[in-house]
């Protein structure tokens, strides 16, 4: 005579963390991360390319691409970074007074 143990697995009621999130429409897949891109990592690059560049990283034939590529770059982080205004000059200095 042989007997079965019948184990039970727990079962999770609904609306725990283990049941699937259900949306209505479609399923966007989870951003992975390290995906996007900051306007810093930007300047990142376009600093890379300078770098690269007088180093020698690159081909004399490869020049005009990589130098239209940082053109762009630059343009674009010109129009995207908001412009720093100068601080104002006329309470910086201190006052000197004169004899």
């Amino acid at each position: 005579m042989t007997t079965e143990t019948k184990t039970e697995q727990p079962v999770a009621p609904k609306g725990t963390a283990t049941e699937a999130p259900k949306t209505a429409g479609t399923q966007t897949a989870p951003q992975q991360p390290g995906t996007d891109l900051s306007i810093a990592d930007l300047k990142n690059l376009a600093t890379i390319i300078d770098v690269a560049s007088t180093r020698g990283a690159f081909r004399a034939n490869e020049m005009a691409t990589v130098g239209a590529m940082y053109n762009k770059l630059q343009a674009f982080l010109t129009k995207v970074t908001p412009e720093q205004k100068p601080a104002d000059l006329t309470g910086a200095a201190p006052a000197t007074a004169t004899k």
